[in-house]
């Protein structure tokens, strides 16, 4: 689908100065600080050529699914997938906009960046408490080429509603089944007091106090990681090799996604099949009201969208996100075909 309001927009903005109208408009967003870096990016290329602009506050997914249910905002942004029971009832649409991928964060002196290795398994019980020291056997035996020092283990999470740590802690899940009976999955959990906690607020705070607490590991999107020069880990996948975090390795869990069969696109990508799938890997998706009080500032939304679409996979790779494939693209074109209306009349054509 090829909306012809951007190309109009863009050509005239190239012989003439942006219009007042142009000028003010603003579309609000907010939600997930996961997808932030690259929003960031579209937002601020999108506005130069159109004169539009994206204010997206990145509060947490929890966050962005309660402004956007109670209208507050034009559109929501949530890494936790809605199920369709919940989108039926809130009479919203969901769809994926980009995927992205979480790695273990560590502050451990004398170990560089990519050099320890982790398993789930062992992952799952420095969540639970149950590995307190660095130096532990279990995570010596994995990294026998290392010196890893006698150090306390601080486990930094965050201290918002996450859909970072809905999918970290789904992977813990699927891993571990005392992670699955005592903690569960969720946006927000009760974390272990077993373990040293600190909470940090949004992916930047948990990569604040990972960069500043010596000991410290967290779970961050992959852009923070290199955004803020902190030390990731290898990570072992499904068929038990140690990984990377890489576009390659990334891609390659990406590539077992089955839209097709996602009711509402809701699908979780965590622990593909593959042994050089990344296993955290994320989806993150954009939430609307099917029903648009203004039709041309719903057109204006998906206007952005779509040139997000068309013309940002570029700089999603640039910042190590994945652009979604086509044939997806053309799945959520359909469903804002069919769903956004606003006055009981289709908006997009």
């Amino acid at each position: 689908m090829k909306l012809l309001k951007s190309i109009v927009m863009s050509s005239m903005l190239a012989a003439a100065p942006f219009s007042a109208s142009a000028k003010t408009q603003v579309i609000n967003g907010a939600g997930a600080s996961f997808p932030h870096p690259i929003y960031a990016k579209w937002a601020e290329e999108y506005q130069k050529e159109t004169g539009i602009r994206i204010n997206y506050q990145a509060i947490g997914s929890g966050g962005g699914i309660r402004q956007i249910t109670a209208k507050t905002v034009d559109f929501g942004a949530s890494d936790a997938p809605l199920n369709e029971e919940r989108l039926d009832k809130e009479e919203m649409i969901q769809f994926p906009m980009v995927m992205g991928a979480i790695v273990p964060v560590i502050n451990v002196p004398g170990i560089e960046s990519g050099a320890l290795k982790l398993t789930g398994e062992v992952l799952a019980d420095i969540y639970l408490g149950k590995i307190k020291k660095w130096n532990d056997e279990r995570i010596t035996a994995l990294n026998p080429d290392l010196e890893i020092p006698n150090q306390a283990i601080y486990v930094v999470h965050r201290s918002d509603g996450s859909g970072t740590t809905y999918n970290f802690t789904d992977y813990l899940s699927q891993i571990s089944p005392e992670w699955s009976e005592k903690i569960g999955r969720n946006t927000d959990i009760t974390w272990p007091k077993e373990a040293t906690t600190i909470g940090g607020n949004g992916n930047a705070g948990v990569a604040n106090f990972v960069g500043r607490t010596r000991g410290a590991i967290g779970y961050v999107e992959y852009a923070f990681a290199k955004q803020n020069d902190l030390t990731y880990t290898q990570l072992a996948s499904a068929d038990g090799k140690f990984l990377q975090p890489s576009m390659e390795t990334f891609q390659a869990a990406a590539a077992n996604a089955d839209w097709e069969n996602a009711p509402g696109f809701e699908l979780l990508l965590n622990n593909q099949p593959g042994a050089d799938s990344w296993p955290m890997t994320a989806a993150t998706f954009i939430l609307m009201h099917k029903d648009q009080v203004n039709a041309e500032k719903a057109e204006q939304i998906i206007d952005f969208f779509e040139w997000s679409y068309e013309n940002g996979g570029e700089l999603a790779e640039d910042l190590d996100y994945i652009p979604m494939p086509a044939s997806v693209v053309n799945m959520v074109e359909n469903v804002w075909k069919e769903d956004l209306t606003s006055n009981g009349q289709t908006i997009i054509k």
